[in-house]
């Protein structure tokens, strides 16, 4: 049977549901993924005001890299060389090709790209959480209960959900793209760490359950091994994110095995269609439902099981990317953005132990060396170089983006670690529209706080918004009926624009 990737086991209004959609299962008439995709609309509303300047919907399209569990600052693009050792750790500065912004020595790809990237140093906020719908939605605000609870009645939904959304407002044909515009890779997000409890973010919350990201699921097997610790717990893993087999690619919720041809699902759509012209006779019926075709034309679309397929791609070009799930998720979104999908996330997530990722509270110099820096580094260069490479980046806007930042001072965590950190903290972009090559803010000697430039993460999804054309005097309509902005008191940062 041919099974479709849903939202999680809950819904956004609390409802449970099944994690996999099986089309075997929709009954005679195939009605269940069609009833888990309708959603109570909101409504936007007509823009007030459009924005005149050059880069106004200059991105077609956005690849979002989140890094879940947030790199230290110190790490990656705002290195400190003359500070004290127990903040600069062990890891030394290399040139790169942005004058002014070295990088660690474990990134050596990604120093070769940084003359089309910026990078913003200046990031801050007051929630030191792992707050990923704090980071990637509208919300004012965040606490732990929400972090983590997906359903709390608090969330504003995702990104990607809102993009979505406004393209179905635009033209409801975009519900039926075989290529959807709201995708995310390598799989639910949170769902392959310890514990029941997922994680909130990546949600359409208000919107409905039609306008949450439609899941690629990995298909492969990993090659490396890891060792990750969570407080006393050690323990080994076969980590996705150090190796993948070459034969590795993603699929839309898994394989359609050959006893459901595309025959047969074009036979039970007709058979449906009758039902519904007979049902529409007696009054029952007065219109389509633009979800049930959502379904059909997702779990029959052979351009989004190829833009899937990475194994297409020549092999030179997928070792650039590197044979890590991050790295082959990035150049899957480069293939979907290609294929025609406006939004696509591909998320650093936990694996294994809850608390892994990118959170380094323990082991923090051997899990960069060994786990994170390598995949990230082969996966972040080979994506800008490639979408440079093809006359794509001018358009395709490329976001890396986490939670917070890291502490200064390194902690006496088992192997030594950094903590949580939300007073400065640094993001990366490329393309659609931003400058090429420029650091937007500083922080103070110690990569601690903020010396000029202050950026809110409200500001990153403003930016975006603008980048991709969405006035940001749009407004969508609340569970209770309110009309509210896409992201309250955010404003583009125009020092990142080209």
């Amino acid at each position: 049977m041919l099974r479709v990737l849903g939202s999680p086991k809950r819904l956004c209004n609390g409802s449970t549901r099944r994690d996999f959609l099986w089309s075997g299962g929709l009954g005679t008439l195939g009605l269940t993924l069609p009833g888990a995709l309708r959603n109570q609309p909101a409504q936007a509303s007509t823009p007030t005001a459009s924005a005149t300047d050059r880069h106004f919907g200059q991105a077609k399209a956005c690849i979002l890299l989140f890094l879940y569990g947030s790199p230290s600052q110190l790490e990656l693009a705002d290195m400190k060389p003359d500070a004290p050792e127990e903040i600069r750790g062990e890891l030394k500065p290399i040139r790169s090709t942005l004058p002014g912004c070295d990088v660690c020595e474990l990134l050596p790809h990604t120093s070769r790209v940084m003359h089309n990237v910026t990078v913003v140093r200046s990031l801050t906020h007051k929630y030191p959480i792992h707050g990923v719908a704090y980071a990637t939605t509208g919300v004012p605000e965040i606490d732990v209960p929400m972090e983590l609870n997906p359903h709390d009645g608090r969330h504003w939904p995702f990104i990607g959900s809102v993009v979505s959304y406004l393209e179905r407002r635009k033209d409801v044909a975009a519900a039926r793209k075989p290529v959807p515009d709201n995708i995310a890779l390598p799989w639910p997000f949170s769902s392959r760490r310890t514990g029941e409890v997922h994680r909130a973010g990546p949600y359409a919350a208000y919107l409905g359950n039609a306008y949450n990201p439609h899941y690629a699921t990995f298909q492969g097997k990993a090659t490396g091994k890891i060792t990750k610790t969570l407080t006393d717990t050690t323990q080994e893993f076969d980590e996705p994110y150090v190796g993948i087999s070459p034969d590795s690619w993603f699929a839309l919720g898994g394989e359609s095995p050959a006893d459901l041809t595309l025959d047969r699902l074009n036979r039970r759509q007709s058979l449906l269609d009758q039902f519904e012209a007979a049902r529409r006779g007696r009054g029952e019926l007065t219109a389509a439902d633009e979800y049930r075709e959502t379904a059909f034309a997702l779990i029959g679309s052979e351009k989004l099981r190829q833009a899937l397929d990475v194994r297409r791609e020549p092999a030179r070009t997928r070792e650039n990317y590197g044979h890590t799930v991050f790295g082959q998720g990035c150049l899957a979104a480069r293939r979907l953005v290609e294929a025609g999908s406006r939004f696509v996330t591909v998320f650093w997530d936990e694996f294994g132990l809850a608390g892994s990722g990118w959170d380094t509270h323990w082991e923090h110099y051997p899990r960069l060396r060994n786990e994170l820096m390598p995949g990230f580094d082969r996966g972040f260069s080979g994506l800008v170089s490639d979408l440079d490479q093809r006359g794509m980046l001018d358009d395709t806007l490329v976001v890396v983006l986490s939670e917070h930042g890291r502490t200064p001072k390194i902690s006496k965590g088992r192997g030594g670690g950094r903590d949580h950190w939300s007073q400065a903290y640094s993001a990366l972009f490329a393309g659609g529209g931003v400058a090429r090559g420029k650091v937007v803010g500083k922080t103070d000697s110690i990569g601690g706080t903020v010396a000029d430039r202050p950026v809110s993460p409200k500001d990153i999804l403003a930016t975006t918004y603008h980048l991709l054309g969405y006035d940001l005097e749009t407004t969508l309509t609340d569970r209770t009926t309110r009309p509210v902005p896409l992201v309250p008191n955010g404003q583009v940062v125009r020092e990142l624009l080209g």
